[in-house]
């Protein structure tokens, strides 16, 4: 568990199921799907079909809540990429409109990021949006990730076609940036 104030990212567990559930797959066309990766569908699941999936979510080492003064609002998490080569690519969602905006996100990705570095032997990690989530794309900036890739005209949503974003971090740099704040 990592604090900053009234935020904290935790594992999740098994009293989290029915806010996860809520937040993730009980609606049909949710706000925060718009800029989570939209050009992948989305499936509503009932309660039980969850449930039946809770191992994958429960004590995971990828998957962590993010709460505001005791209030799930969202997940951070990660996946290899290449496990041999330690390349993790990590991702952040807030699920509520309300959550944007506030600087949730960037706190979250901070200890999520922190985490990582202090938990894992990693080189690098790595963040993947798409150009169409400018705030993504803000909150990678300000934590000290640099643009490592555009890969042009690659991800078609509404009849626009947008960019792939790959972003990343190196360990050195962000322990010099981390470090320096303190």
């Amino acid at each position: 568990m990592y604090t900053d104030n009234n935020l904290t990212i935790r594992p999740i567990k098994k009293e989290d199921l029915p806010r996860l559930w809520e937040l993730f797959y009980k609606e049909e066309k949710p706000e925060w799907k718009k800029w989570d990766a939209p050009y992948f569908p989305h499936h509503t699941k009932s309660y039980e079909t969850f449930l039946s999936e809770q191992e994958k979510w429960i004590a995971s080492e990828n998957y962590w809540v993010i709460e505001v003064a005791k209030n799930i609002r969202g997940t951070v998490s990660y996946y290899w990429e290449h496990q041999p080569s330690c390349w993790i690519e990590i991702g952040i969602v807030l699920n509520e409109a309300e959550s944007w905006g506030k600087g949730i996100g960037t706190r979250a990705l901070k200890l999520w990021i922190n985490h990582l570095f202090n938990q894992l032997p990693l080189v690098r990690i790595g963040l993947t949006t798409w150009s169409g989530n400018e705030r993504m794309i803000r909150v990678a900036e300000k934590l000290g990730m640099q643009m490592e890739a555009r890969i042009r005209k690659v991800r078609y949503y509404n009849g626009v076609y947008y960019d792939s974003i790959r972003m990343g971090m190196l360990r050195e740099e962000w322990e010099q940036q981390h470090y320096s704040e303190t």
